[in-house]
């Protein structure tokens, strides 16, 4: 990932957005753990607990670690799942961490989001948020592909039978009232994921330029198979 390259300085990162978070934030954690960082990933909203990674104690952070990979914090939570540990303890386990991934923004399963106030969910560490867009949105309606329809109406004039584009992603991507909401002055990088094709490449590729002529800079394209 060409984002990734460019921000090491960044110890805590924040991905937010929707479209296939949790999958590229595993696949950061494990690239950065390949080349020898300890490695903390966790949630500030909600995550489903891994089968493999977790690490209930801190002595299992550390074990973890010390075998090259990286782990995974959180309290359970009903349904499977794993929300925020408390300030205290989230704070004491980022602090022998390299790099430390969060996920800090709820889609539920949509390719796109439009936050509503309390969301997204950064800490005051984060230094650089990443915001995703699943590119599966393109060409659906927004009341199939947007969770927070409300907000999208509101913030962007959206209705429920709006057919999403090219245009309306490069809107919802650099909007301080969608995707970059509440970024401020921490760096901020896009990834546009499930380019499955090279039709869908090539939309991918617009709407970076677009973003680039927004002063977005740093644009990944990724997909990832079912491994």
């Amino acid at each position: 990932m060409t984002a990734s390259e460019g921000y090491r300085e960044h110890k805590v990162i924040s991905l937010v957005g929707a479209g296939g978070k949790t999958t590229l934030m595993y696949a950061l954690a494990e690239r950065c753990s390949r080349r020898g960082a300890s490695v903390l990933v966790s949630t500030t909203t909600h995550i489903y607990k891994p089968k493999e990674h977790f690490a209930e104690r801190e002595e299992d952070v550390r074990r973890l670690w010390a075998a090259g990979t990286y782990a995974v914090v959180g309290a359970d939570a009903p349904g499977g799942k794993l929300s925020k540990l408390s300030d205290e303890r989230l704070r004491a386990l980022m602090a022998g961490a390299d790099r430390v991934f969060l996920e800090a923004d709820g889609s539920k399963g949509h390719p796109c989001k439009v936050p509503r106030q309390g969301e997204p969910v950064l800490l005051p560490e984060t230094s650089l948020v990443i915001g995703v867009l699943g590119m599966s949105c393109i060409g659906q309606k927004m009341q199939a592909c947007c969770f927070r329809m409300e907000e999208a109406a509101k913030k962007f004039r959206l209705t429920p039978d709006t057919v999403m584009t090219e245009e309306i992603a490069i809107t919802i991507l650099s909007s301080g009232s969608g995707t970059r909401k509440d970024v401020g002055s921490r760096g901020y990088a896009v990834v546009l994921n499930q380019c499955d094709t090279e039709e869908i490449r090539k939309k991918a590729e617009r709407i970076a330029q677009g973003l680039k002529e927004k002063g977005i800079a740093d644009v990944a394209l990724t997909h990832f198979g079912k491994k």
